[in-house]
C-alpha cells in the first residue's frame, strides 16, 4: 500500500481467463450468426442440417470463381513517340489493363441459383403455377432496381448496393403475394437472387471492358453481400 492506494497484481489465471473469454466470444459470434441465418432458412422448408449446409457453402464458395471467358478492350492508346525520363525512371508504374477475365462465383451465383430453382420447384408442387407470375414480376423489378442502383468503380469493378436489392425483393414478396408465408418467401428469395444477378452481374457486363480491372466475378466481389443479404431477408418473411 502506497499513499493510501492498494496495488493488486493480476495472476496468470486471470490472464488465461481473459484470453479464453476473448476466444469464446470470437467463436460464439460466428456460431450465433450461422444459427440465426440457419433458422431463417429453415422457414423456407430446409432442415437444420440442410440450412447450415447452404449457408456454409455460400460463405466458403464465395472464395471460388469459375472462369468463363475474357473480354479485351477495343480502345488502344497510341504512344506519342517521345522519350519520357519519368516513364524510364518508374518502370513499376501501373500499366493499363486490357484483358478482363469474366468468371462466375460459386457461393454468390451458382449455389443461390440452384437453391432458387429447388425452392421454386417445391413451391410449384405445393402452390401450383400461380407462383410463377409474382416470381417473374419480382425478378424484373429487382433486376431494374439493382441495375439502376449499382455503380462502377474504376480499378475495382462493379459495386452493388448492400441493402437495396434485398429490400426490393422483400417488398416484392410482400406486395406481389399479398402477405407473408411460403409464397412470399419463395418469391422474395428467387427475385432477390436472380434479379440481382441479372441486374448487376449480367446487366453491367457491357461496361466491364472500360473499368481496367483484371477480373469481374458474377456474384463475387461487389455483389456477394447484396445477394447473401437478399437470401436472409427473404427467408424471414416465410
Amino acid at each position: 500500500m502506497s499513499d493510501g492506494v492498494r496495488l493488486y497484481s493480476a495472476g496468470p489465471l486471470s490472464i488465461i481467463a481473459l484470453i479464453l473469454l476473448i476466444g469464446l466470444v470470437i467463436l460464439v459470434i460466428p456460431l450465433l450468426f450461422l444459427g440465426l441465418v440457419g433458422a431463417a432458412f429453415t422457414r423456407l422448408g430446409f432442415s437444420w442440417i440442410a440450412a447450415l449446409a447452404v449457408v456454409l457453402l455460400m460463405l466458403f464458395g464465395s472464395f471460388i470463381n469459375i472462369p468463363l471467358y475474357t473480354i479485351r478492350r477495343d480502345m488502344i492508346r497510341a504512344g506519342t513517340g517521345e522519350f519520357s525520363f519519368e516513364s524510364a525512371a518508374a518502370p513499376w508504374a501501373p500499366q493499363p489493363v486490357w484483358d478482363t477475365a469474366i468468371s462466375v462465383n460459386l457461393g454468390g451465383a451458382v449455389i443461390p441459383v440452384l437453391v432458387s430453382a429447388y425452392l421454386l420447384y417445391r413451391a410449384v408442387g405445393v402452390l401450383g403455377t400461380a407462383i410463377l407470375g409474382p416470381v417473374g414480376a419480382g425478378i424484373v423489378i429487382v433486376a431494374a432496381i439493382a441495375y439502376l442502383a449499382t455503380r462502377s468503380v474504376p480499378g475495382y469493378g462493379i459495386k452493388a448496393p448492400l441493402f437495396i436489392p434485398g429490400l426490393a425483393a422483400l417488398l416484392c414478396g410482400l406486395l406481389l403475394t399479398g402477405g407473408t408465408g411460403l409464397l412470399a418467401g419463395v418469391t422474395a428469395f428467387v427475385a432477390g437472387t436472380a434479379g440481382t444477378l441479372l441486374g448487376v452481374g449480367i446487366g453491367w457486363l457491357p461496361r466491364v471492358k472500360d473499368l481496367e480491372v483484371p477480373q469481374v466475378s458474377i456474384g463475387g466481389a461487389g455483389m456477394f453481400g447484396a445477394i447473401f443479404l437478399a437470401c436472409i431477408l427473404s427467408a424471414l418473411i416465410t
